[in-house]
């Protein structure tokens, strides 16, 4: 049978339901500016009836309910929509971190006038031209310096704003790392946390919140999946490979030195395994594509500019005479990765030359560019691929194709050589920056002809051979009893270009003429002085832009269109992220309103639960009395 104080019972029950109801509604409105918490809601139900279906069960005319209890407190969270959210978020920090870096390299470019490069360079090949018909002009040979130094200036700032980019993306890279690393731990200390509650039976919405908040910043920085196995247990992956599991976090480190401009790779901490993030995913991604790519690939083709710009005005500067006599004579310094003469060099450090470092190779031949070849072969050159250090770029020609139609072709096939016409009329190849960290840059590294056309019809290879710089005294697969070369430079020639010391110090050494059967030029001849102002408008391949005026024009454009490219998908990702939020806002965030309502609501059931209680203490007193 019932209890006498049943009722009080129920009542109390009710108070304390309701209670833990206004409680739950307090915690949702002190929380509502809270980053990530998502709003609570108490389930009651119905306790069970005193009597159960059995045998002994007492003769009533129903079940009698024993009052309310408080079922379980649920958070209220859409799992599909943070799943949704967690995957685009990649693309949110992919374009959030790239953005700033872009604007920055845009304002580096963004010359105005006289202080832009291409200015500077126009003023520097004007000072060549009055040179050239002013010869013996003392004041234009020192206008010329002058011009020169602010070209060299000029040159050192632009190289000086992309590395400090360069250094400072690498520097949030180790940032990065640190505190993917570091939401690795606190999710793994999260689920330790959570196991020990769920095993109690309780659920820790506070610290679903947390984990959740930790996790969406997460896949903002490296893309992520989440999962949740069957025992509950909470598993982040990326690349396919574990990140978190359960009470695991794994770990990243940066290994330092690795690629050729000193920086380090991100390896895994436990296997050493290197770790590269989805492409454009996450704010890791576009860092690493920023250092090593962007703005490594604008050093090059600045460097690539510099370089071409320092051997082709030394190339014409060299056999002229200054007025003073002297000749032989580099306008620019040329700073070379090694001092052997044939370019050998200790590429394995081992005490032995294994490699020869070569830049650039003359042919012997003089070439019509018109004049049909009129052989058939398969040139082979060394290839920049970023993912394939040894792969080779293939031309085929034909006995009708001219050579101007061979030299295009070969600078369209990808390979790291480019070719031209000399102010000789021969066949000239340089090498580029390289596409693959493992390469050196300016090194060509490999020259082949199935034909004759390197050979005896341009005068490059000895017939039969291969040039191939994993070797030393490479340069003895060249043709001629001296073969026309020039070794590579010292990296980043942007960084060290400069004028002739020689130059500095006596400026009648700048060489205005050709001198004739060995005697020096006459002081009043300028071609010297008009050859280098020409450079301005020949073709001279810089890369894969044909003059100096092409290559300026292409880097303004370039970088013009990845900062409108940024811009957009910047905007674009936002908006999208904001209306993921704002649906998962709608579901999960806190409504004074509905909460207002809902303490009314608890309030009054307070009050009715506490009235009950009086009234049934009223009865029982009443009962006691009869009773006495």
């Amino acid at each position: 049978m019932t209890s006498t104080f049943a009722g009080l019972e129920i009542g109390k029950r009710g108070v304390m339901a309701h209670e833990n109801a206004l409680q739950v509604t307090g915690h949702n409105l002190s929380n509502a500016s809270t980053d990530g918490y998502s709003r609570q809601r108490i389930e009651l139900g119905a306790m069970e009836p005193v009597y159960l279906p059995g045998l002994n069960r007492e003769e009533t005319p129903g079940q009698i309910g024993q009052g309310v209890v408080v079922s379980r407190i649920e958070r209220i969270r859409d799992e599909l929509l943070d799943k949704r959210i967690v995957a685009q978020a990649g693309g949110e920090g992919y374009w959030g971190a790239r953005d700033p870096y872009i604007r920055q390299m845009e304002q580096l470019y963004l010359e105005v006038g006289e202080n832009s490069i291409r200015s500077k360079m126009d003023a520097f090949w004007d000072g060549w031209q009055e040179l050239a018909n002013k010869p013996a002009d003392m004041a234009g040979r020192s206008a010329l310096l002058r011009r020169g130094e602010t070209l060299m200036d000029g040159i050192h700032e632009r190289f000086k704003g992309l590395k400090t980019l360069q250094k400072m993306a690498n520097e949030d890279i180790t940032l990065t790392v640190d505190r993917v690393n570091e939401l690795s731990r606190q999710i793994a200390g999260l689920n330790r946390d959570i196991q020990r509650i769920e095993a109690q039976g309780d659920r820790p919405n506070d610290l679903y919140d947390r984990r959740d908040l930790l996790t969406d910043e997460l896949s903002s920085i490296i893309d992520i999946t989440v999962e949740r196995r069957d025992s509950d247990e909470y598993m982040i992956h990326t690349k396919g490979m574990i990140l978190v599991q359960g009470k695991i976090g794994r770990q990243f480190e940066i290994t330092s030195g690795i690629n050729t401009d000193g920086y380090g790779r991100i390896t895994w901490s436990d296997t050493q395994e290197v770790f590269a993030p989805s492409e454009k995913s996450g704010s890791l991604s576009a860092l690493l594509e920023l250092r090593d790519g962007t703005i490594k690939s604008e050093i090059q083709s600045l460097d690539n500019m510099t370089m071409n710009f320092i051997d082709l005005v030394n190339e014409s500067h060299r056999p002229g005479y200054g007025i003073n006599g002297k000749t032989g004579l580099d306008f620019f310094t040329e700073a070379h990765f090694t001092t052997n003469v044939s370019g050998n060099y200790d590429r394995n450090g081992d005490g032995e030359f294994d490699s020869s470092y070569i830049f650039r190779i003359n042919g012997y031949n003089e070439l019509q560019e018109n004049a049909q070849i009129g052989i058939e072969g398969v040139i082979t050159l060394s290839a920049s691929n970023p993912a394939n250090p040894n792969e080779t770029a293939t031309i085929p020609y034909y006995p009708e194709d001219t050579v101007a139609e061979l030299i295009q072709r070969i600078n369209n096939a990808g390979a790291d050589v480019n070719v031209r016409i000399n102010h000789e009329g021969r066949l000239s190849l340089k090498g580029t920056p390289s596409g693959n960290e493992a390469n050196p840059d300016f090194v060509i590294r490999r020259i082949e002809d199935s034909g004759m056309f390197l050979a005896d019809y341009a005068g490059v290879l000895q017939r039969g051979q291969v040039y191939d710089w994993n070797q030393a005294d490479a340069v003895n697969a060249l043709a001629g009893e001296a073969p026309v070369f020039s070794t590579a430079p010292v990296a980043n020639p942007s960084a060290w270009i400069d004028i002739n010391a020689a130059i500095k110090s006596d400026i009648t050494s700048i060489a205005s003429g050709y001198g004739e059967n060995g005697r020096p030029a006459n002081p009043g001849n300028g071609d010297a002085a008009q050859k280098i102002a020409s450079i301005r408008n020949n073709i001279v391949m810089v890369g894969l832009f044909g003059t100096f005026d092409d290559y300026f024009a292409d880097a303004t454009g370039r970088i013009g269109m990845l900062g409108e490219q940024a811009g957009r998908a910047t905007e674009t990702q936002n908006q999208i992220m904001k209306h993921l939020r704002d649906m998962r806002q709608s579901i999960s965030g806190v409504n004074m309103d509905e909460e207002l309502s809902n303490m009314i609501k608890y309030q009054h059931g307070y009050q009715a639960a506490a009235r009950f209680v009086t009234t049934v203490n009223s009865m029982l007193d009443v009962l006691m009395r009869m009773g006495a």
